[in-house]
């Protein structure tokens, strides 16, 4: 679990700073990147939590 952790401070430091550079320049670019960073995100949190799933239930002691 500390892996999803950190892999989500760093999707939040990173969207938030895209988000906030978009705010500032106005450029729609990074407000493009802040959204594919995100479903990048969220598809790397789910394949991890799927992982672990498996993992409890395959190879549960």
């Amino acid at each position: 679990m500390v892996i999803v952790r950190i892999l989500i401070l760093f999707a939040a430091v990173g969207i938030g700073a895209s988000l906030l550079a978009w705010l500032l320049t106005g450029n729609p670019r990074y407000r493009q990147w802040a959204w594919n960073f995100t479903r990048g995100t969220l598809l790397a949190v789910l394949l991890v939590l799927v992982l672990f799933a498996f993992e409890r239930i395959f190879f549960s002691a």
